[in-house]
């Protein structure tokens, strides 16, 4: 059955398209449900009916924001203007160099370069005063790829690993031209560029020097799952690599890292529960993989190497908030507790250096570090005690480990709140001091005491206590409730979306804007247990939460319904979805990112990527109890004859995490049912996956012109 429908028209006013419906069946456990939208759904992305409705949509959304055009590019040309467009990044020790990236003035990409180290600097450990010398005698920099020159025929090109040879004589990088996470890994000398070998194609960015003869990586099976690793030799032809592991159960996929002694090759297989190691001895490639942590359900484990030691992160339904441990090399199952399990305290990285251990914690919601001192190598490992914390000072921030030499005591990390430009330190393991390394330059006037940073706590609808982030300018802000406010949210999968800093977001902040972090349950900032009571038969936490802080913020005085707007994406954007079905009168405007909006319907197709791996996160719609569950909260199934606020959706065609058909769907159900006059847009880059377009400019003016339609939302756009 076919048929057309779609709001009247309007004299002189822009129409949407309206999608035309074929009703689609489908019944399972009783339960009938039509999907008139379901044609949408192309996996080759070539049908002209289909792309036809996508352009008519991109003309639609053209036509509602071209009043913005003006102020779009104002918004851009000022979020341009704050970025330091010829940089240079914190440059990283590495054996007799210093690996850095540069960008340059009006460029899109970056450059990848190195420099030898001097000589006063070559005979001696590192130190966090070191700096890479650039003058007229020193040496000269290098640059081994030039990412503009790689991208200049490609309207979407992203480098997903970039990995030197342990002898620094080649580098291997992974190249994706679509943006559907399908990469090309190329091996070339690091010196002249030229191509060594013949790439190694349809594969993942997971790959790893074994030595400086071979490679280790990671392919996909027609899912889209990482299911199986291979070992490649350098001059031999990618059909004559050998297997060395296929993870054969579909809820399971297959990640790669190398040790920070980069002696041994880890290949993880993990589900969302579970996770189980094997290791590769990179002096012996020909061995293959051997067992480290056995595969065992419930439990999930992360590895690392040091000396005669392997030290596992180990979770279980008991120790659910971790605790390391570490194990001979020669015995893998005798283990001693180094630092333990603690029920309010949740271990989330460990990273190992020759003399050190240091843990990155969760403690309150906010990230801790904290350094241990490790006996000599051949000495024996007993509980650590008396770690160093390092001390930071914003009441709110963000601190994330980064690439440090293994062989020193210089400890490198990056730290940002929501006013503070991101910052790299070197920290000293031993006298405890930290050197600022490069900090994020910020044009345009940037004065981080004009803002304030804060933390909340919205009470849930079961009395827990929810984090909230705040960042507002102090000077512009009245906190009287007619501020507009933009609320962030995501909650799923255990990721901790830490308040971090971004110069785009002043542009919001200088007009007046307050901006908020709902830290909701589904995501870890308060540990194990905060991600699993927001998923499975709990997921609608999630949601609830997010309601819970915007009320909380209405209440305070720090907006109101007629000044909040929302914006997440992903699993973000179902979060979003779900809540303006629950919620619509709540909010002014919302932004929704590639949104999971057909979980239903996806969760139960197994033949779409990812769908197998994600029956641990959102349950298997194959049980009727999970299938009502999903049903009850899938914004799609939950479209209702309702006014909505305005809504921006965006997608990627090439995105394979969350398929182009489903916020296609989504839309096309509101405009059929929604019963208000606000904005419903609908954009869709025809050249991108997941992670939108490629280019960083490009990126920039996605910012403004997402940011452009809050404002004419909120009817705040200039005249």
């Amino acid at each position: 059955m076919e048929s057309s429908a779609g709001p009247q028209k309007k004299p002189g006013k822009p129409q949407p398209p309206a999608a035309k419906k074929v009703e689609h069946v489908m019944e399972l456990f009783g339960d009938v449900r039509v999907d008139n939208y379901y044609w949408l759904r192309d996996d080759s992305r070539s049908n002209p009916e289909v792309l036809s409705y996508l352009e008519q949509e991109n003309a639609y959304t053209d036509s509602i924001m071209s009043g913005t055009k003006e102020f779009q590019a104002t918004l851009f040309e000022e979020i341009r203007g704050r970025i330091k467009e010829d940089d240079v990044s914190a440059p990283q020790r590495k054996g007799s160099y210093y690996y850095y990236k540069r960008t340059l003035e009006g460029k899109e990409y970056v450059h990848y370069c190195r420099r030898l180290l001097p000589d006063s600097q070559a005979d001696r450990p590192a130190s966090v005063n070191d700096t890479m010398p650039t003058g007229d005698d020193d040496p000269p920099e290098h640059v081994i790829l030039d990412v503009n020159v790689k991208a200049q025929n490609h309207g979407y090109y992203s480098i997903g690993a970039f990995k030197v040879s342990p002898n620094h004589k080649m580098v291997a990088y992974a190249e994706d031209t679509k943006g559907n996470e399908i990469y090309t890994i190329y091996v070339i000398d690091a010196e002249n560029g030229a191509l060594i070998g013949k790439p190694i194609v349809a594969a993942t960015y997971y790959v790893e020097w074994a030595g400086d003869g071979a490679l280790l990586y990671v392919t996909r099976d027609e899912i889209h799952r990482p299911d199986r690793a291979w070992l490649h030799k350098l001059g031999t032809e990618q059909s004559s690599d050998s297997c060395l592991y296929h993870e054969k159960d579909e809820t399971f996929s297959l990640d790669l890292h190398a040790s920070e002694s980069r002696k041994f090759l880890f290949v993880a297989s993990e589900s969302k529960n579970t996770r189980f190691n094997f290791y590769l001895d990179v002096s012996k490639p020909e061995n293959g993989l051997k067992v480290l942590t056995p595969r065992v359900d419930g439990i999930d484990t992360s590895v690392s190497h040091r000396g005669n030691h392997f030290f596992i992160k180990r979770r279980t339904d008991k120790f659910f908030n971790s605790e390391i441990v570490a194990c001979p090399l020669d015995n893998v199952s005798e283990t001693t507790l180094l630092v333990p399990h603690r029920e309010s305290v949740k271990i989330q990285y460990m990273q190992l250096f020759n003399n050190h251990l240091v843990v990155y914690e969760r403690d309150g919601g906010l990230r801790k570090v904290i350094v241990y001192p490790l006996p000599d190598v051949g000495e024996p490992l007993r509980r650590l005690q008396d770690g160093q914390i390092v001390d930071f000072v914003d009441p709110v921030y963000s601190v994330d480990p980064s690439p440090s030499e293994f062989s020193s005591s210089i400890l490198r990390f990056s730290y940002g709140s929501l006013k503070t430009p991101s910052s790299v330190y070197d920290y000293d393991m031993k006298t405890g001091d930290s050197v600022l390394k490069k900090i994020e330059p910020v044009f345009g006037g940037f004065d981080a005491l004009k803002y304030v940073t804060e933390r909340k706590w919205a009470n849930a609808s079961d009395g827990t206590q929810i984090p909230i982030s705040i960042v507002y300018r102090k000077d512009l802000v009245k906190l009287d409730g007619t501020d507009p406010l933009l609320l962030y949210g995501y909650g799923s999968y255990g990721i901790c979306k830490d308040p971090s800093f971004k110069a785009s977001r002043l542009s919001l902040l200088d007009r007046g804007f307050i901006y908020a972090i709902a830290h909701i349950r589904g995501g870890g900032e308060m540990g194990r247990k905060w991600y699993e009571n927001g998923k499975f038969l709990k997921k609608k936490n999630t949601f609830t939460d997010f309601i819970a802080s915007a009320e909380y913020l209405i209440e305070n005085k720090y907006c109101s319904k007629e000044r909040l707007c929302i914006n997440g994406g992903s699993a973000g954007g179902l979060l979003i979805g779900a809540v303006l079905n629950m919620r619509p009168d709540l909010f002014k405007a919302a932004v929704a990112g590639v949104p999971f909006v057909d979980v239903l319907t996806t969760m139960l197709d197994p033949t779409i990527p990812l769908t197998t791996s994600e029956w641990e996160e959102w349950g298997d719609p194959r049980k009727e109890e999970f299938y009502f569950y999903m049903k009850s909260y899938s914004p799609v199934d939950n479209v209702k004859s309702q006014h909505y606020p305005h809504i921006l959706i965006t997608t990627g065609l090439h995105d394979t995490r969350v398929m182009y058909s489903e916020p296609a769907k989504y839309v096309a159900k509101l405009r059929d049912l929604k019963t208000d006059d606000n904005m419903l847009l609908f954009k869709c880059e025809f050249g991108a996956g997941h992670s939108s377009k490629s280019g960083r400019f490009e990126k920039l003016q996605e910012e403004a012109f997402t940011y452009a339609f809050i404002f004419k939302a909120l009817d705040m756009i200039p005249v």
